[in-house]
């Protein structure tokens, strides 16, 4: 039974959403203004983030998974199966898509995952395509087409190059929320993802030393705007959206998730001068609406099976 009271729920998700969505606008302003590489940055706040979230999960949780974890071979293959291959993709495809393009449009590529799975279930049989899987997938299609192109086939609002990267960083948001599922429950969401967050830190580290960086150029807001990335726009962001699911159901945090895109669009347009078109606003809509089309059906689908147990646990 969820904990009140719910307004508590509420105010994390929007925070811990709103400050994701700042956080790319704000990666952004530090590869593009201030030179720092994507490989850095996404090592370094890795690591930090990992490390303090597993403290958090010590001094707050149970701590004897946070290292009992470490002796379960089968899962210590798929902790770094999901950190190499979920919490660092995601992460460095993101990333790079922002580098390349903006935080607005890469954001939105990466609310593609819904679609993603969508299609890997029905190629993998698991499940049938539905008419409202159709409709999601149509919906998407052609917000993706609007995103893109603002509503010309001659231009793309951003490079190639980063729609490539946001496209897979859908795909890797895809895998990571289809494979952490077991994981999550077995050994807790902030215990999983902090170490997660460490081996895909470790891993990144290996390709670029986070040790190696030049601060030339670097100005106090520099430091600051790290701080925000890797404080708030990751390790509170992600803390604040476990929390919530305390108080609200998970139809609800993802709803209300929707928020950090629309943090992002609004601080790339109003901070950075993003131009952002008309075209590119109803594309984002479109996207946004799948979303909220096909987490409202799943939560109307589950309503109505815990229905159908009950009157057949009554039955019996």
């Amino acid at each position: 039974m969820l904990k009140q009271p719910r307004w508590i729920g509420f105010l994390l998700v929007i925070v811990g959403a709103t400050f994701w969505g700042i956080g790319g606008t704000v990666s952004q302003r530090l590869f593009q203004i201030d030179n720092i590489s994507v490989e850095w940055l996404v090592s370094v706040r890795l690591l930090i983030s990992g490390i303090i979230m597993i403290l958090l999960a010590y001094f707050t949780k149970n701590n004897k998974l946070v290292f009992q974890i470490w002796r379960n071979k089968k899962a210590v293959i798929q902790l770094f199966v999901f950190g190499l291959l979920g919490m660092l993709t995601v992460q460095y495809t993101y990333m790079a898509s922002i580098q390349l393009g903006n935080a607005a449009v890469a954001t939105m590529l990466q609310y593609l995952a819904p679609v993603f799975i969508i299609i890997y279930l029905a190629l993998s049989k698991a499940s049938t395509l539905t008419r409202r899987d159709f409709i999601a997938v149509s919906i998407t299609v052609i917000g993706t087409f609007l995103l893109l192109t603002n509503g010309s086939f001659q231009h793309m609002s951003v490079p190639s190059p980063a729609v490539v990267w946001g496209i897979l960083s859908g795909i890797s948001l895809a895998f990571y929320t289809l494979y952490a599922g077991k994981l999550l429950n077995k050994w807790g969401s902030l215990n999983v993802i902090g170490w997660a967050m460490i081996i895909g830190g470790i891993g990144m580290s290996i390709i670029h030393p986070p040790w190696k960086f030049n601060t030339t150029g670097w100005t106090m807001y520099t430091v600051l705007f790290l701080i925000f990335v890797i404080g708030f726009g990751t390790m509170l962001a992600f803390w604040f959206y476990l929390e919530s699911l305390k108080y609200l159901k998970p139809q609800e945090t993802s709803l209300l998730g929707t928020i950090e895109p629309l943090a992002a669009i609004i601080t790339s347009v109003a901070w950075l001068k993003i131009p952002f078109g008309g075209y590119q606003k109803i594309g984002s809509a479109l996207i946004l609406f799948m979303v909220l089309y096909l987490s409202v059906f799943k939560e109307k689908e589950e309503q109505a099976l815990s229905k159908a147990k009950t009157i057949t646990d009554k039955n019996v």
